[in-house]
């Protein structure tokens, strides 16, 4: 059997994990490996402005493949990524993260080695890295093979990253090659099933009203297209909360909005929570989805199906994977659904006072009408994530924020991510001018690559949520002032994009029309009222602010 190195091997996995994009930043611990990568048929390298914007972007990349996979060298490169890591781990997303190390015999030999603390010790950032990873492994020509499947399988498994320590002679040792497609087997209990489905029956079977609530853990099993297909058939009342937004088809009938506890909109609260019976899906409760934890969700009516078990009301059924308790609650509400009440509720609509200059209210309702089915829409933490709350997803539009983790600057590089991803997706990015400052280097790769999302800098002159929470009119909530429509060209030697400078409703709905119509990198400088922010945000930053002061 031909022998393979330990390097290639490594790609091979990547490959079948769904991953063909590698993300990172080029150092001498990872320079022959890296020689690996280029001659591969099956795995791309993308090399971003820095560790950090690396990590955002295998996280973004993640979200629309399934998995994602970045390579630092050793110290330097892998700490400048942790915070990127941690928001994946944070928030689900299994990536991989690959470290180029000092050979074997140098780390024997506790050398002074640079990247190193200088004291010998060379598994200081291996055990830091075990706080915001499932699993890590120091690979060696004897365990390579093992430890790559080993690992793999956890991050499909559990939805988090992974940690796996390279050093730069044992990549290119020659090991024997996968004998068999990399498995992800999901256990599972024909028993533990069936005493949650006499669970879900008893419910059912007494119930008047239902509604579903979703989140982003039922994006992370890949569970779009069964929701859909449920929903479609059985057309309950249905929402999402902030961090699933699109997991759900927001274009049916039955689409209550963007659940957020007290702060919800219209009567999407009452929706929900008033229900018989209320069906969660990968639902996590964060306080800054929920308004301080405003939620009302009784656990006695609720049958809650997470990514490895289930409950209804004090009862727990585990493991039952989430694919596996969804197709039981589909299959019982076929019987059971002529006895529910399925009035559709009415569709939520947009808040909005007409008006020439630009507000938040106005800049929501042209974007309403500026999105198209199959965008890929990302909404930074702060007034772009929380404005963006209130809209109508259409058809297969995949909408990404973090608010769980909330990294500032996070979606430019995830953006970039995303493009990687899905390259005949459009992408469109709101982000805001604080945000935007803190990565902005990507847009330099974007440029390189040829790709062309559109961006929407969300200007209110700095850190507008830190001023809603504390410190309105204090200078460290300011930021310095950008040309923002120059940018492009300062970071490319070519004419690739255009750029505005938008004051006016009207002359947004005008430029969102020149967009739609050409294919090329467009930023647009939205410029908002320092302290106009939308109603949820106003909501979160106070119940932040009384948090905050005990």
């Amino acid at each position: 059997m031909k022998s393979c190195t330990v390097g290639e091997y490594l790609l091979s996995r990547l490959h079948q994990s769904g991953i063909d994009h590698l993300f990172g930043v080029p150092g001498d611990y990872n320079l022959r490996f890296l020689d690996q990568v280029i001659n591969s048929p099956d795995i791309a390298w993308v090399g971003c402005a820095n560790e950090l914007n690396a990590a955002y972007a295998a996280d973004g990349y993640a979200r629309c493949r399934g998995a994602g996979a970045l390579l630092t060298t050793f110290g330097v490169g892998e700490l400048s990524v942790l915070n990127g890591v941690a928001g994946s781990y944070a928030e689900y997303l299994p990536v991989v993260h690959i470290v180029g190390a000092p050979a074997r015999q140098n780390s024997r030999s506790r050398l002074m080695l640079h990247h190193t603390l200088g004291d010998g010790d060379y598994d200081h950032f291996l055990r830091i890295s075990q706080e915001v990873t499932a699993a890590q492994a120091v690979l060696t020509p004897e365990n390579a093979a093992a430890e790559i499947d080993r690992l793999l399988q956890i991050a499909l498994h559990t939805r988090r990253p992974v940690y796996i320590y390279l050093a730069t002679d044992v990549a290119e040792v020659s090991i024997t090659p996968p004998a068999a497609p990399l498995s992800t087997p999901q256990p599972t209990d024909p028993q533990i099933a069936a005493a949650f489905s006499r669970a879900v029956e008893l419910r059912f079977a007494a119930a008047k009203t239902i509604a579903l609530l979703a989140d982003f853990l039922a994006d992370r099993a890949g569970l779009r297209p069964a929701l859909q297909q449920f929903l479609t058939e059985i057309p309950m009342p249905f929402a999402t909360l902030l961090m699933g937004k699109s997991v759900l088809p927001e274009s049916l009938d039955g689409f209550a909005g963007t659940y957020a506890g007290a702060a919800s909109a219209g009567k999407t609260q009452a929706i929900i929570e008033r229900a018989d019976v209320i069906i969660t899906l990968g639902v996590r409760y964060t306080d800054s989805i929920t308004a301080g934890f405003t939620q009302q969700i009784d656990s006695d009516k609720t049958i809650a199906i997470d990514l490895h078990d289930s409950r209804t009301g004090e009862d727990n059924f585990s493991p039952l994977p989430m694919a596996q308790a969804l197709e039981i609650v589909h299959q019982l509400a076929r019987r059971y659904a002529s006895g529910w009440d399925l009035t559709p509720p009415p569709p939520p609509a947009l808040s909005h006072v007409p008006s020439d200059r630009l507000t938040q209210s106005t800049l929501w309702q042209a974007m309403q009408d500026f999105l198209r089915p199959g965008d890929i829409v990302l909404a930074d933490q702060g007034t772009a994530a929380f404005g963006a709350a209130v809209l109508r997803l259409p058809e297969e539009v995949t909408f990404i924020c973090q608010p769980l983790w909330g990294s500032i600057g996070y979606t430019l590089p995830a953006a970039y991510g995303a493009q990687i991803a899905a390259p005949e997706r459009r992408v469109v990015l709101l982000i805001g001018d604080g945000a935007a400052q803190l990565t902005i280097q990507e847009l330099g790769s974007m440029l390189r690559d040829g790709l062309k999302p559109v961006i929407f800098v969300l200007n209110n002159s700095g850190y507008t949520v830190e001023r809603a929470i504390h410190g309105e009119h204090q200078r460290y909530n300011d930021i310095a002032q950008w040309n923002w429509t120059q940018l492009p060209g300062g970071f490319s030697v070519h004419n690739e994009a255009q750029s505005w400078r938008i004051t006016e409703t009207a002359q947004l709905v005008e430029v969102m029309q020149v967009i739609a119509q050409t294919s090329r990198l467009s930023l647009v400088e939205v410029i908002l009222p320092r302290m106009d922010i939308p109603p949820l945000l106003a909501s979160v930053s106070a119940s932040m602010s009384q948090r905050n002061g005990g």
